[in-house]
């Protein structure tokens, strides 16, 4: 009957909603509003939350602050890093309030919260005191939930118009910090806060980016404020992040986090799980894996590759979430065609949905003849194989949409799943056969 009943009401249904928010109440009640004692910082937007969210929290830990931190890839309390195996970026109400009454009962003073639009149309995050908020930027996402681009903006900027009312804390001062490169900046710039920091390449940027130097180690360049200038090195690949590095750069500098602590922490960041990740395999070829699964994040992670790998083949594997904006589909499909020079396309998570007609929808976008450096597989496992045992020792195999989840979304159910452990497996299996 509940499942029924979940189907046959809409995503934007006015009693969906309601419900949820009757939720988002009795959570933050029942957990007796944990977040009144902490500094709360937001960090949303379509790509960047989570590993802007890992830079702000490495950064507090730099600094020696206690803090917790829930991202869509890992949650952090009392010094304790540990995978998010809720597969949500902004989980259940009653979990999230139960964490931050767990984090601050052991001492936390600051968390750093990656929020989604989900979470602020369903009222997830109902109660939370935001202190700090961050948008880094938007594309095409989450439509057959919003209907249009403008809604989805408008859900997001929730986030900033929440900091006018919510709870004053003792010395504690509203904070937005707004990505003003992105076409959407202007609707955050107009937010009511106590202090606004904008980044990007714009002149009027108040925090910029200079001299970038990029390489497949990572970055170097220059950040420029109005009462300082400093180096950044990071090991982090590709110009998106530093916009990423950016926007927690704001962050940290509102919270008076000494430079030489944020330097720190953004050169000792190795990476983020998933984002990006080099699989180390004793076969010819590099493997990633990256969470990328809209039209804009491929864009950005396939033209990285394309500018560090410019003499490369690049072979993506990848497919479209089922039960989710169909409208992207396509466009997902045409910026692979554009920056790949081998296409698998294979599976996801499927979710309810019919594998052949995510396949159909996504194919729209590729204009190329199936068997002419494009293959539809079904298996993600067999996917991977064909590319390993396909790529040179120069080539660029990206295995895009999963990242780091550990769990893959079949129509016949959950299934344990892990992109960076099948391509390890794979490998293996690989080289036996070739030895023997």
């Amino acid at each position: 009957m509940f499942h029924f009943l979940k189907n046959a009401i809409g995503l934007d249904s006015s009693i969906r909603v309601f419900y949820h928010y009757i939720r988002g109440v009795l959570a933050n009640l029942y957990y007796r509003d944990p977040s009144r004692n902490m500094i709360v910082i937001g960090v949303t937007g379509s790509k960047g939350k989570s590993t802007t969210c890992n830079i702000i929290a490495r950064g507090l830990e730099a600094a020696g602050k206690d803090f917790c931190m829930f991202s869509t890839l890992n949650i952090a309390v009392g010094g304790q890093w540990k995978k998010n195996s809720h597969k949500m970026t902004s989980p259940d109400p009653f979990v999230i309030n139960k964490f931050l009454s767990e984090a601050r009962a052991a001492g936390a003073e600051y968390a750093v919260i990656e929020v989604s639009s989900h979470a602020l149309f369903y009222h997830r995050v109902h109660g939370i005191d935001f202190d700090v908020a961050v948008f880094t930027n938007l594309s095409q996402d989450h439509l057959d939930l919003h209907g249009t681009m403008q809604k989805y903006a408008e859900t997001k900027l929730r986030l900033f118009t929440g900091l006018s009312y919510a709870r004053r804390k003792k010395w504690v001062r509203k904070v937005g910090v707004v990505n003003i490169d992105d076409p959407h900046s202007d609707m955050f710039l107009q937010s009511t806060v106590d202090s606004l920091i904008t980044f990007g390449n714009s002149a009027n940027a108040q925090i910029r980016a200079l001299d970038i130097e990029t390489s497949d180690r990572g970055s170097v360049f220059k950040v420029k404020m109005p009462s300082a200038s400093y180096q950044v090195h990071t090991q982090l690949l590709g110009k998106f992040n530093v916009s990423n590095i950016l926007a927690a750069i704001g962050v940290l500098h509102s919270q008076r986090i000494d430079t030489k602590f944020i330097q720190e922490s953004v050169e000792a960041i190795v990476g983020v799980e998933g984002r990006m990740q080099m699989v180390p395999t004793p076969l010819p070829g590099t493997v990633y894996v990256d969470y990328a699964h809209t039209e804009e994040s491929l864009k950005q992670v396939l033209s990285t590759l394309k500018e560090l790998h410019p003499e490369s083949k690049i072979i993506t594997i990848f497919w479209a979430t089922g039960d989710r904006d169909r409208d992207k589909r396509p466009k997902m499909g045409a910026v692979v065609h554009k920056y790949s020079d081998v296409i698998f396309l294979t599976e996801d998570d499927n979710y309810s949905e019919d594998q052949f007609r995510i396949m159909t929808e996504v194919s729209r976008g590729i204009p190329r003849k199936e068997g002419k450096d494009f293959w539809i597989v079904f298996h993600r496992e067999d996917a991977i194989r064909a590319a390993l045992l396909m790529a040179q020792k120069h080539d660029i195999i990206l295995l895009a949409g999963k990242g780091a989840e550990e769990v893959i979304v079949r129509n016949s159910g959950v299934e344990a799943w892990s992109d960076v452990q099948m391509v390890l497996k794979v490998s293996r299996e690989i080289e036996q056969n070739r030895i023997a």
